[in-house]
Order: C-alpha cells, then sequence, then structure tokens
C-alpha cells in the first residue's frame, strides 16, 4: 500500500511527506467535518420516521409531546418558539418536539475500485467518506438517529441507525479501515443489484437514504431497485467525481494505470474533447432523468472544492 501511496501523491501533485493526505482516509478528517455542520440547514425537509405514529404526522413535523427547550438555531420552526424561555433569557429559545427528534438518516457509502480515482486534492474515495462523517455529525446535531452501510465493491458492511455519539465514532472507524485497505484491492466489478436490495430491505421507515458513490457501475437493473428504495424512503444521490472525468487535459499523450496495466491514450485529436465531455454528460443525464422521474436529490460533488459549500444545495 505505501507503494501505491507514493505512485498516487506523484499523480496529484504531492510530496512524500504528504503522501497519505488526500489518498488515505484519515479519522481526524472525518472529525474535522463537524465544522461543516452549520453549513447544512435541511433538518426540516427530511421526512420524520413512521414509528412516530399517524397522530403525530398529523401535525406535520410537530408532536404532540414536548421533548425539550434549547436555543434557537436557523431554520426552525419559528412558531416553536418559547416566548417565556426567550424573555428570560433574553436570547431565542425552541421547542423540541418527539416526532422531531426521531428522524432517520442513512448513507451508503460506496467504497468500490471505481472510487479510488483522484487528480486534484484528493481520491473519490476520500471525499465521499468526508461527506458520509458529515452527514453522521449532522445527524448527531439534530438528534436523528444515524446508520450506514459501507461497500467496498466485495463486502459490506451495515449499522442499524442509532442516536449515539459512540456508534458514530465506530462508523468513522470502519470507514478508515475500509477506505486504507481498499487502496491495494484488485479490480473486480461490484455487484450492486445484491446490495441494493439488501439496502431496500433494511428500510423499514422514511429514512432519509444519502447513497454517495460516482455511479460508475449503475445500470438498468440497479435503477430498478432504488425506484424501489425511493418509494418508501427520501432518497439523495450523491454523485462524487473528479474533475478529469468531466472535462478532457489538455492535447498529448497519457498513460493511466491501475496497478495491474497500463493504458496510453492520445487526446490530440480534434474531436476528441468533444467526445470526452459527451461520455461523462450521458452517464450523469441518465441518473438525474431517474432522480427527477422519481423525486430524488440528486447532488454532485467535485473532489477539488469544498464539500460544504456544496452541499448546501441539500
Amino acid at each position: 500500500m505505501v507503494e501505491i501511496t507514493k505512485i498516487a501523491a506523484k499523480i496529484l501533485g504531492k510530496s512524500d511527506k504528504d503522501a497519505n493526505r488526500g489518498l488515505a482516509v484519515r479519522l481526524e478528517d472525518l472529525m474535522e467535518q463537524r465544522k461543516n455542520v452549520v453549513l447544512l440547514n435541511f433538518k426540516n425537509k427530511l421526512k420524520t420516521s413512521d414509528k412516530a405514529g399517524d397522530v403525530k404526522s398529523a401535525f406535520k413535523g410537530r408532536g404532540i409531546e414536548m421533548e425539550e427547550i434549547r436555543e434557537y438555531s436557523f431554520g426552525d420552526d419559528v412558531r416553536d418558539i418559547d416566548w417565556r424561555v426567550t424573555a428570560r433569557k433574553n436570547t431565542p429559545y425552541t421547542k423540541v418536539y418527539n416526532e422531531e427528534r426521531d428522524r432517520e438518516i442513512f448513507v451508503v457509502l460506496d467504497l468500490s475500485f471505481s472510487m479510488y480515482f483522484g487528480t486534484k486534492k484528493e481520491l473519490k474515495s476520500v471525499t465521499a467518506s468526508k461527506i458520509a462523517a458529515l452527514l453522521g455529525w449532522v445527524a448527531q446535531k439534530n438528534n436523528d438517529r444515524f446508520g450506514a452501510f459501507i461497500f467496498d465493491g466485495q463486502k459490506e458492511w451495515y449499522f442499524k441507525p442509532q442516536n449515539d455519539r459512540a456508534h458514530l465514532l465506530a462508523v468513522l472507524k470502519k470507514i478508515v479501515d475500509v477506505g486504507n485497505k481498499n487502496l491495494s484491492m484488485e479490480c473486480t466489478r461490484p455487484n450492486w443489484q445484491k446490495i441494493l436490495q439488501l439496502i431496500s430491505k433494511s428500510m423499514k421507515s422514511q429514512a432519509a437514504v444519502f447513497l454517495v458513490s460516482d455511479f460508475a457501475n449503475f445500470g438498468d437493473q440497479e435503477k430498478k431497485i432504488l425506484e424501489t428504495i425511493s418509494k418508501k424512503s427520501q432518497l439523495f444521490c450523491v454523485d462524487v467525481y473528479d474533475i478529469l472525468e468531466q472535462k478532457a487535459p489538455p492535447a498529448g499523450e497519457y498513460m493511466i494505470s491501475d496497478m495491474a496495466k497500463n493504458l496510453v491514450f492520445d487526446t490530440r485529436r480534434a474531436d476528441f474533447g468533444d467526445e470526452y465531455a459527451r461520455f461523462f454528460s450521458e452517464k450523469r443525464a441518465g441518473m438525474k432523468d431517474f432522480c427527477q422521474r422519481f423525486d430524488c436529490k440528486w447532488i454532485e460533488v467535485r473532489t477539488d472544492v469544498p464539500i460544504g459549500e456544496q452541499m448546501k444545495v441539500i
């Protein structure tokens, strides 16, 4: 793995001292995603769990039983402000209800072979891991239950949704373990149909499901299963990509490698740039069209742009 990170570091323009930054998933980077929580505010955009019951659901997000009173945060419903406490404390306080605390955020993290690619700042696998961590910290802040399904293309790890900091840390440590181990894995085509079917069966409530992937191996069969998931959950498709996948490099000859074999390709042909861009856009268009038809949220995240700024669109 050390040799692989050195080779990848040269591709990304990193020194040996900085070889692991942006290539390996580091726990400290996942912990730092807490600071980006303030940039996101989608608490009121998530559906509540069906565990809250039919009676509370009739109140559209405001349950009958009050859980606690806490300081007002930007985006909270002003109708829930407790004016007595606000007057006494001289700062806004809001009421939190049972149903508001009974949401479920579930992340499906793709760490299969195609995610180990990057030309600027970091690999797609690292960006995807940071997104998963950010969503975990958001769940912590909003007192939501957080679950995860980590898939490396061959094996999968399932974490049942819980509202517990120790649980979140266990998920983050597993992401680091899986992400770094896979730097030296062989290229195999992941069986997404099997994994998505498992996820569909695991979703027992109206969870907010974030599928974080590059969607490189998603075809019609995978989309059919995603359709089933979208009907029972609130589905967010987070597309992680590198700028080189969207825009062809300057004219010239380039060598690419998967550490098993090398391939040289020539970008000097006049129409190469247009064909290259068309291939990427057509792949993306298929997933975006799916999301529009089945009321899923499509989010694009580039590896060389700060994650918090891009996830604001939720």
